[in-house]
């Protein structure tokens, strides 16, 4: 099945152990974590352990103009890493080294196969970290990079995008070429890292990427703070970041997401029982300094905002509580989906106008019939909504109105997860016809035949 020669040549450069064919694949190779899986088994799926290899398959899918996807880990949420039928998968599970830690310019090289996880115990040592937490640690840093990937600590250190200081690439003819470095800035010709920072492997295959870390923090606390209405939640955010704290993590959890995950992790938060039944929402901060005076005085200085902006307590969490809320929040999706949900969206708007959004959204729900719960990135204004609604066609009109409502009010349709397949439609909808014509320009200078990541993004070809 499938092109012979092309079959021979596959095999030939990476070995019997390096490539599987159709219909021999590990399961897992042929899925990202979208909510709409499309069950296409691939050609092939390629293990590369080199630039070189890389550089190899592409030319060859090129002759052969056969289309490509990327493969990290397979923690995306938008349909971004599923196999095309016909076509050749490169995972990047083998290309998993760290190549250099640099702890006097806080630079780290790694292959893109590297998950998070794995960085982070090896800077452990020298008291750095990565500090981008997309949610899940068993993502790669290649599917961070081509997602540009948030998470809840992005309200201080920022995305994926403000730690890429240079990547390694390989374009769809197998040229191999490097874009910026470990220097933090740059006034040097065209940003081609930060071009490809959040391409969704359209534009070329990252083979390796430079990091900038942070240090790590000896004294840390997480708050919980419980309020009787998410407007008040959303509304006391602002007046957080602008009184200088710079928490790490600020988040917010409406009733139902709350109990879900205290549910699903067996947590105790040690919430009064009389607040808690006077709460609609609470408030998740991170707070993270140098010395534990400075933490004393910020806790002191956070309880005081927040009990004058009508929080019904202030809780600061012991450890083991405080790291497994944490951790229950990061997994929230699994519980949205084992719950059932049709559709979890990552709409980012200003972080002054999410309780209107919410509100819309909200309105949305009752007039299509869905059930709606979140939780979200509040300090940066994404957030994340589970959407309950079986009927596809009202689901879907439901989701072009609160994307076009995201919009309206100066956001995007996606913050983090990306635009994949499952967002495609709404994005090529609402998106400005000029905006979409210059990426598809550039779409082309890199990618003519389009055989890179193909069927998703801004590419609207019906798939075969």
């Amino acid at each position: 099945m499938g092109d012979p020669v092309l079959r021979e040549a596959l095999t030939s450069l990476l070995g019997d152990g390096g490539v599987t064919f159709t219909p021999h694949h590990n399961p897992d190779d042929l899925h990202d974590e979208t909510l709409h899986p499309d069950h296409v088994e691939p050609f092939a799926v390629t293990y590369p352990r080199s630039t070189q290899d890389v550089a190899d398959i592409a030319r060859l899918a090129s002759r052969h103009q056969v289309p490509i996807t990327p493969r990290g880990s397979g923690t995306g949420l938008s349909g971004g890493a599923t196999p095309v039928k016909g076509g050749v998968v490169v995972s990047f599970a083998k290309m998993n080294e760290i190549l250099a830690i640099d702890e006097r310019d806080h630079v780290v090289v790694v292959q893109p196969g590297v998950t998070l996880r794995e960085l982070n115990e090896a800077l452990t040592p020298f008291g750095l970290r990565y500090p981008v937490y997309p949610g899940e640690t068993s993502g790669s840093l290649g599917g961070n990079v081509n997602t540009n990937a948030g998470g809840m600590r992005a309200v201080r250190h920022g995305v994926t995008r403000q730690h890429v200081l240079g990547l390694e690439l390989v374009l769809i003819d197998g040229t191999v070429l490097r874009v910026g470095g470990p220097v933090m800035k740059s006034s040097s010709g065209y940003d081609l890292t930060q071009l490809i920072v959040g391409s969704e492997g359209t534009l070329a295959l990252v083979t390796e990427v430079t990091l900038r870390l942070a240090p790590r923090f000896e004294h840390t606390a997480t708050v919980l703070v419980p309020f009787a209405d998410l407007t008040e939640v959303t509304s006391i955010v602002p007046r957080i970041v602008a009184t200088g704290l710079e928490p790490s993590i600020l988040e917010y959890l409406d009733l139902l997401t709350m109990a879900a995950i205290v549910k699903a992790s067996n947590l105790e938060l040690g919430v009064a029982p009389d607040v808690a039944e006077r709460t609609s929402a609470y408030l998740v901060i991170v707070l993270e300094t140098r010395t534990a005076s400075q933490l004393e005085n910020d806790l002191a200085d956070l309880a005081s905002l927040v009990d004058a902006a009508g929080a019904l307590d202030v809780y600061v969490l012991p450890g083991g509580a405080a790291a497994r809320l944490i951790e229950a929040r990061e997994r929230v999706f699994w519980v949205s989906k084992a719950a059932g949900a049709n559709e979890i969206i990552d709409v980012v708007v200003p972080r002054s106008r999410v309780p209107e959004f919410l509100e819309r959204a909200q309105v949305l729900g009752e007039r299509y019939g869905a059930f709606v719960a979140g939780c979200g990135h509040v300090g940066d204004g994404n957030v994340h909504l589970s959407i309950f609604q079986n009927d596809d066609e009202r689901r879907e009109a439901m989701l072009l109105e609160l994307f076009a409502a995201g919009l309206e009010l100066g956001g995007q349709i996606s913050g983090e997860h990306g635009i994949g397949r499952d967002k495609q439609a709404a994005f090529l909808a609402l998106s400005d016809p000029n905006v979409l014509d210059l990426q598809r320009r550039l779409k082309r200078a890199f990618d003519p035949s389009g055989l890179l990541n193909p069927f998703r993004h801004l590419d609207d070809r019906i798939r075969p």
